[in-house]
């Protein structure tokens, strides 16, 4: 059954956001033409569609069912619920691609006055009803697992904290304490726990001269979403042997982030590599060339990997940042690994910590796959209820 297509006019009406200055603290989200770019303490609409209006995400769609201020470089979209469900009007301006619409010669805009003008699919609205509903158990399941990873990501923090910085550990209470360090334990330069490390590479986009062997390749802007929902949108690309076998990643390694950045972020985020991903990805996989591949002593991957977090998140990695002029940081990484010196406990220690941390990291990425199989099940069906071709 194809549905009768109607202008936008018909369902929609827009309204322009306004600028304002994001911060990382607030109780409303702000969002950009791309998602939340921060935090305000007020806001302007709630429940609403979002438009990208200007710039690269022109077109892009976005759904809030809370309270939020849009910025100057959004639309917010308003929809007559006695006539149209709003969530199934979503789901139908992601099938749209928006951004095809956008004019401009300098940067990519899409306007109130074009878009009133297109047509989309207009089903019943008993019918929208029962097409969000289908639709909606996808996304509900995504939501419920991204809460479940920020638990997680909290659980490990603490852990971590609680075992390494308040001292906190099995058996504290019978260790002394010596100069600030306990019996048993030392102090050692990371580079001391690490048994291989390099630079990664960014091959070819496709098989050219020796560049003929098939492997995915991590980016900084990467390791965020392969946690969070996106371990299977990784670039696919073609290297040298040689680059790739010195490169490979394997169970146990740590994808490091040493240049990037901007002047706000930052660089310093990493990735532990574990064989649930590298089972989901089904080939080789190695970092890109802003990135390090570091290899721990055998034991020490998951302390390791949660100490660079901690670190991260107190700001310590910051220490290392050297800003260019053109806002790239770069990593002082030699520095990083020479100076910076880690609490290291006896072997058993360390053994009762990874399989804590261990446990948790991999409900983690399993999380994380469940969003990319709810999410590609999702994007897979939409077109074809939005066309009618399947009815609910």
């Amino acid at each position: 059954m194809l549905y009768e297509k109607v202008p936008f006019g018909n369902i929609f009406s827009f309204h322009n956001g306004k600028s304002i200055k994001a911060s990382n603290i607030g109780e409303y989200p702000v969002y950009g033409s791309n998602g939340i770019i921060g935090y305000t303490n007020s806001h302007l609409y709630s429940n609403s569609i979002i438009l990208g209006r200007v710039g690269a995400y022109c077109g892009s769609v976005m759904y809030c069912k809370d309270s939020f201020w849009a910025s100057d470089n959004t639309l917010v979209v308003d929809v007559n619920e006695k006539a149209d469900d709003k969530q199934f009007c979503y789901y139908m301006l992601q099938t749209l691609n928006l951004n095809n619409y956008a004019g401009g010669s300098a940067q990519p805009l899409i306007t109130q006055t074009i878009l009133r003008k297109l047509l989309c699919p207009r089903p019943t609205v008993e019918q929208q009803h029962r097409i969000a509903k289908y639709l909606s158990a996808y996304d509900d399941l995504i939501e419920n697992n991204k809460k479940q990873i920020k638990l997680l990501e909290e659980m490990a923090q603490r852990l971590y904290k609680e075992w390494f910085v308040n001292l906190r550990f099995p058996g504290y209470e019978e260790t002394p304490i010596v100069d600030g360090v306990p019996k048993g334990w030392k102090k050692v330069p990371i580079s001391e726990l690490i048994s291989y490390e390099i630079g990664g590479g960014w091959g070819e986009e496709s098989p050219t001269g020796k560049n003929t062997k098939e492997a995915y390749v991590i980016r900084g802007t990467d390791l965020y979403g392969i946690t969070h929902g996106d371990l299977l949108s990784i670039p696919f690309r073609f290297h040298t042997e040689s680059n790739l076998s010195s490169r490979n990643l394997t169970d146990g390694d740590i994808v490091f982030e040493v240049s990037g950045g901007s002047r706000t972020e930052g660089v310093a985020r990493c990735l532990l590599v574990s064989s649930v991903m590298l089972d989901a990805w089904r080939n080789n996989v190695m970092c890109a060339s802003f990135c390090k591949l570091i290899r721990p002593q055998t034991g020490y991957s998951y302390y390791l990997h949660d100490c660079f977090k901690y670190m991260r998140a107190t700001g310590k990695t910051e220490e290392y940042d050297k800003h260019s002029a053109s806002s790239i940081v770069n990593y002082r990484w030699k520095d990083f690994l020479s100076q910076e010196l880690l609490l290291v406990p006896p072997s058993e220690i360390i053994e009762q910590y990874s399989n804590y941390s261990r446990s948790i990291y991999f409900k983690l990425v399993d999380c994380s796959l469940q969003i990319s199989s709810a999410r590609e099940a999702r994007d897979r069906l939409l077109p074809k209820l939005m066309s009618g071709e399947i009815e609910v």
